[in-house]
């Protein structure tokens, strides 16, 4: 599996499409959450997919799999910050559900993509 950008990993092609979908939601947000929520979760969405994005560039398999990891990291922050907005009636069941399911959908990714690495690392 060699790829020329980061921008044709399926991983990052999903998290793009979560933090897309995420600024999209938080447009609807109070204005107060302005410089609360909705800042907080839009920086932990954005981290996502750009620590998978600096793991490419790095062109090292051990270096990738720790910015994967930082990206997983951010991944959980972006879920706690959704669950808050469910809890403060800013988003809806539907809406939670929908950023849960594309969650687990980015999450899968990015474990199978770690994986993927650590046995690339060891074969080389």
């Amino acid at each position: 599996m060699n790829f020329n950008s980061f921008e044709e990993l399926e991983v990052w092609k999903k998290s793009r499409a979560f933090r897309n979908r995420i600024t999209t939601i938080t447009k609807m947000f109070p204005q107060e959450e302005k410089y609360r929520l909705t800042d907080q979760i839009i920086r932990a969405s954005r981290s996502i997919s750009a620590n998978i994005a600096e793991g490419f560039g790095r062109f090292n398999h051990q270096e990738n799999i720790q910015f994967c990891r930082i990206a997983r990291g951010s991944l959980y922050e972006t879920l706690e910050h959704i669950i808050c907005a469910f809890d403060e009636s800013l988003i809806t069941e539907e809406v939670y559900q929908e950023l849960r399911s594309q969650f687990n959908d980015v999450l899968k990714l990015l474990n199978g993509y770690i994986a993927y690495l650590k046995k690339a690392k060891a074969t080389q």
